[in-house]
């Protein structure tokens, strides 16, 4: 198997390290496993492409990229450039350092880089792995992932819906906050919404007496409803989502098209 792996904290983060490991297993020693990530962290920027200006690559070593874009850009590069030859049979993008469930996954560079994958007729999964007082403390907090992760793109593999249409779907994978050991199993839930939990901005004054404003997130503490991901990953359970780049409304389009008519 070929494998291209992304991710949005950067080329030098350890969740990408880990994913390299979960890769290189399932690529087997017959296969290869490909890096393009972004040269620097690109952490919120959901899937944002470097549309008005160029994009420098580097090649770092073997198969090691680093690009300043995007995740998306990212698998872009990889796809059209990198691996131009023979495109991968998966893409994987993360361990992303914090969990992308619920209204996280609208703002997500680690789903961003999974769903370009799938526009370009790729399979991809995105894995990302929950912070928590059950994981911060270990020498690895990425245990759940590392232990776990080969296993459930296995499964995913194997019975998700890779059917090709008009937008692919994709899988989002979202790891709880314990050590590999504690952790229950994996459910298959929907995306989810952490009740009163918004983005927002705090401002500051810089010492030269100009403003500026932080971007910070609400509390991730919060479940977000029943049978959705981040209640199973708070109750201990890896969540995995299906996810498409379709943004229409399905549920309200007959009733506007009534309305329309």
């Amino acid at each position: 198997m070929r494998i291209l792996i992304t991710n949005d904290d950067g080329i030098n983060a350890p969740g990408l390290e880990v994913l390299h490991a979960i890769a290189t297993e399932l690529a087997g020693p017959q296969g290869e496993v490909w890096t393009v990530a972004p040269a620097f962290e690109q952490s919120g920027v959901a899937h944002c492409i470097s549309y008005t200006h160029p994009t420098m690559i580097a090649e770092l070593g073997p198969r090691r990229y680093a690009a300043e874009g995007s995740p998306a850009d990212c698998v872009m590069a990889g796809l059209h450039d990198v691996l131009l030859d023979a495109a991968p049979d998966l893409v994987l993008s993360g361990v992303n350092r914090g969990n992308n469930s619920a209204e996280n996954a609208a703002y997500s560079g680690t789903i961003g880089g999974a769903m370009e994958a799938a526009l370009q007729g790729i399979p991809a999964i995105a894995l990302s792995q929950y912070y928590g007082p059950g994981n911060v403390t270990l020498d690895n907090p990425f245990e759940a992932a590392a232990g776990h992760g080969v296993a459930v793109i296995r499964r995913i593999l194997d019975h998700g819906n890779w059917a090709e249409g008009a937008y692919r779907l994709f899988y989002n994978v979202n790891f709880p906050a314990l050590p590999a050991s504690e952790v229950k199993g994996t459910r298959a839930v929907a995306q989810g919404l952490r009740e009163g939990v918004r983005f927002g901005v705090e401002p500051h004054m810089s010492p030269s007496g100009r403003r500026f404003i932080w971007v910070r997130g609400g509390g991730q503490d919060r479940p977000s409803g029943a049978d959705t991901d981040a209640t199973v990953n708070l109750d201990g359970y890896i969540s995995v989502t299906p996810m498409c780049a379709d943004l229409t409304a399905h549920g309200a389009l007959a009733g506007l098209k009534a309305a329309m008519a």
